[in-house]
C-alpha cells in the first residue's frame, strides 16, 4: 500500500468515525470540499500544511494520518 493510499484510507476512516461529512471537514479545515473528496480518492496528495489542518480538525497528531493500520 502506498503512502497516498494509507493517507486516503485513514482520512476517510477518521472522518467517518467523527461523523463528519466531507463538506463539514473541509469547512472546518478551511479547504474546498472537492479537495477532501480528491484526497480520499487519491487524486491528489496533501501538503504538510493540509495534513496539519486536517489533523487539527480531527483532533489527532498529524502522524496518525500516515500510519499503517
Amino acid at each position: 500500500m502506498t503512502l497516498r493510499q494509507i493517507f486516503a484510507s485513514n482520512l476517510r476512516r477518521l472522518r467517518a468515525e467523527r461523523e463528519l461529512t466531507q463538506e463539514k471537514l473541509a469547512d472546518l479545515a478551511g479547504i474546498d470540499r472537492t479537495y477532501v473528496s480528491a484526497l480520499e480518492r487519491q487524486v491528489y496528495s496533501a501538503s504538510l500544511d493540509t495534513i496539519e489542518r486536517l489533523a487539527d480538525v480531527l483532533d489527532i497528531d498529524p502522524s496518525e494520518l500516515l500510519k499503517r493500520h
